[in-house]
């Protein structure tokens, strides 16, 4: 296969949000390095950091002009230097940068398989999303069958992963989405949901669960969202997983934490854990594995977009407006 000079990519131009994003032609095709291999994306997955790096609250995000995007999967058309897997013509998914773009360079450490049977649309999330929602209700989170657990932002791709696996290791589960979400929600498991966009849901969850709290909380909200998370878990013994700033950042002080919110607070990062705690990655994506043989999380479509779309589907996402996972097609 030939490889172009150039190719159409999206570009951020300014850290104001994702509508000063904008298609270019004329982008410089990317060489892999050694340890590296070039992919012709197929799909690229769209995921709340673009938003927050579009937005300049990324810690040490890019600085524009810079091409978007950081998953994608696709066929790896070239490899750099000592580089002995994948090989060309192997379907890959991963992260890097400028995933929103008709080709990509990542890590060939970091390029994992396409799972036989899958299309590379279908395997968008399973390097960000799923392994992020496994972190946080596992090794992290430490759930267990008979426990409880509360999850925002359930119907979005983290979410509706993270529901599927709590069904699955025996917990409760009490969501939240917004009134048109709760179906989609209800329909993956989850045992109660509650409406993220009114109401006192620190309130509900104490009601829910008999006043005592819930074990572990999967906190990607943010902002006011963030004192409920903290409010609904159980005193001493519950684990608050904070993986997003969707809703804007939300201080928590020692006094607080001494005096009125007795609880685990937990950051994770799903790049830094990578980088931090590779052994424990690696386990993360055995269990995945085992997982997804078991039937417990299945190939599903994302919502598509042209890639001439990006800056639709990011300010969709930032509105909250979207269910499940999102794509971009080059």
């Amino acid at each position: 296969m030939s490889i172009p000079a150039t190719m159409r990519a999206l570009q951020q131009t300014s850290l104001n949000g994702p509508h000063d994003m904008r298609l270019i032609i004329d982008a410089p095709v990317p060489s892999p390095g050694q340890g590296e291999v070039l992919i012709r994306v197929t799909a690229a997955g769209v995921n709340f950091a673009d938003v927050s790096k579009a937005r300049g609250t990324f810690l040490d995000g890019p600085r524009p002009p810079y091409l978007a995007g950081f998953e994608a999967a696709g066929e790896v058309v070239a490899v750099g230097e000592a580089v002995t897997s994948p090989q060309p013509g192997a379907r890959v998914v991963g992260v890097g940068t400028g995933a929103f773009a008709e080709y990509m360079v990542m890590p060939a450490a970091a390029a994992m398989p396409v799972p036989a049977g899958w299309t590379e649309q279908q395997a968008l999330g399973l390097v960000v999303n799923w392994p992020t929602a496994l972190a946080a209700l596992k090794p992290l989170g430490g759930i267990t069958a008979g426990q409880v657990v509360l999850i925002h932002a359930a119907a979005g791709g983290t979410g509706q992963a993270a529901v599927r696996m709590a069904k699955h290791y025996g917990a409760t589960v009490i969501a939240t989405a917004s009134p048109g979400k709760h179906e989609t929600v209800l329909a993956l498991g989850a045992d109660h949901v509650l409406d993220s966009l009114g109401g006192d849901l620190a309130a509900e969850v104490t009601e829910l669960t008999g006043g005592s709290g819930v074990d572990v909380v999967l906190e990607s909200a943010g902002g006011a969202t963030f004192a409920a998370s903290l409010a609904a878990a159980k005193r001493v013994t519950g684990r608050v997983i904070v993986y997003g700033v969707a809703g804007g950042e939300a201080p928590i002080t020692n006094w607080e934490l001494v005096y009125k919110h007795q609880v685990h607070v937990i950051g994770l990062n799903i790049g830094v854990l990578i980088q931090a705690a590779p052994q424990m990655f690696g386990e993360l994506m055995g269990e995945l594995s085992a997982l997804i043989a078991a039937g417990v999380l299945a190939p599903t479509l994302p919502t598509a977009y042209e890639l001439a779309d990006g800056p639709k589907a990011l300010t969709e996402l930032e509105a909250r407006a979207t269910v499940g996972k999102l794509a971009l097609l080059p």
